[in-house]
């Protein structure tokens, strides 16, 4: 016999100082049963603003690493179905109808990727390197969970299939220079953490050619120069965060080093 309830969906979400995109990502995603937004104690308003704001439970949760504090939240849902979003990230009135016949319908799908349509600002990145970025958005939440062998870009284990929706999340990756700089500088010493942990070593080869590497590779060939001077400021700032990983993952080992030789009898 068909299921005629209606699959109720959680809406998630974490921020740290988002005041300029939080209320345009929560009015994306106001047609979900609940919004819940664990916020690692913002400065600039975004904390008052979700307090305020009566279709949102807000939680404040110091921060780590994104993997657990994406788990922390996936924790908070009262929903089986649950859209993970980051809070610069809009729901278009095309993905709502998506979502929402999707999760009623009879398919065997426990996740779903969303493709992103990524905004410099209020201008289309079209290249640069984002033109094939999937993410996993949509999922139940009895199915997956977020594995602890990453602490950036965090990886989602799905007990089950997965699909790909159609309608692209919008996401307004760039607001100005000093905000997409410190995020790539913030990523760039997480990724090193995870290497660090991982046993990965720095050499100044590594220093010298993965910072140019990437430049070269988001700029000519993932077509970055088709998207003129948003182009090079993009791979300029994935490269800095690039340096950045090699530089912290460098500092790590000397700092180890220097425990190693203090505690030696």
């Amino acid at each position: 016999m068909p299921n005629n309830s209606k699959e109720k969906l959680s809406a998630l979400i974490i921020t740290y100082n988002e005041i300029g995109y939080i209320e345009k990502c929560i009015n994306s995603v106001s047609f979900a049963d609940e919004i819940i937004v664990v916020d690692s104690y913002s400065t600039d308003g975004t904390y008052e603003f979700l307090v305020d704001h009566p279709k949102v439970k807000v939680i404040q949760h110091p921060f780590s690493n994104f993997t657990a504090q994406k788990a922390f939240t996936l924790k908070q849902a009262a929903n089986d179905w649950v859209l993970f979003l980051d809070a610069d990230e809009v729901v278009t009135e095309e993905l709502e109808l998506e979502i929402a016949n999707t999760i009623n319908s009879d398919r065997s799908e426990v996740a779903y990727w969303f493709y992103r349509k990524f905004m410099f600002q209020d201008q289309v990145l079209n290249f640069s390197g984002w033109q094939t970025d999937k993410n996993y958005r949509l999922f139940r939440k009895s199915k997956a969970q977020f594995s602890d062998k990453k602490i950036v870009h965090e990886t989602l284990e799905v007990e089950g299939t997965s699909g790909i929706l159609n309608n692209k999340l919008t996401h307004y990756c760039y607001k100005n220079y000093k905000d997409y700089k410190g995020k790539m500088l913030k990523y760039g010493k997480l990724k090193a953490k995870e290497a660090f942990y991982r046993e990965k070593k720095f050499t100044y080869f590594l220093l010298a050619v993965k910072p140019l590497w990437k430049f070269f590779n988001h700029y000519f060939l993932r077509l970055g120069f088709l998207d003129g001077k948003k182009g090079i400021t993009i791979s300029y700032l994935n490269a800095l965060g690039v340096l950045e990983y090699c530089k912290e993952l460098k500092r790590l080992e000397k700092k180890n080093e220097l425990a190693y030789y203090l505690v030696m009898p």
